[in-house]
């Protein structure tokens, strides 16, 4: 999965002003700046206030970060299993049961601007290949 705008999503914590961009300036208002209320593309912790708007999100729907792997998220329910992988703004959702990978999936629509992008066929450059009883292989 792919979050749209990801750093679009994040929160500051300080005040951060801004030219007004071209376009948007009213007559009279030239010497005025813009104050920001959220994160922009562009920002320098822009990448950093997604990562905690994300981490917040998720760790509220019950995942567990992996304390060496912190782009690693695990959720366990019973006797299922879900993975959630992230990188920047990619999602990769790995799972026992489909049912609990379509409640997440459904969840991170709600919390965000997603594109479902389908069965993973490649992850960072590696080929997924199905196995015996759809196993998948990396």
């Amino acid at each position: 999965m792919d979050v749209k705008t990801a750093f679009l999503n994040g929160s500051l914590d300080e005040s951060i002003y801004m030219v007004q961009p071209e376009g948007f300036i009213e007559k009279g208002q030239v010497d005025k700046v813009c104050k920001l209320q959220k994160s922009i593309y562009g920002l320098k912790q822009a990448s950093r206030s997604w990562n905690i708007r994300f981490d917040q999100a998720v760790k509220g729907f019950g995942f567990i970060q992996n304390p060496n792997e912190p782009c690693v998220y695990k959720r366990i329910k019973g006797d299922k299993l879900v993975f959630l992988i992230l990188y920047v703004d990619d999602i990769l959702l790995i799972g026992n049961d489909v049912g609990v990978l379509t409640s997440v999936k459904d969840w991170l629509a709600k919390q965000f601007d997603m594109k479902d992008l389908g069965e993973a066929s490649f992850i960072l450059g590696i080929q997924v290949i199905r196995g015996r009883k759809n196993r998948t292989i990396a």
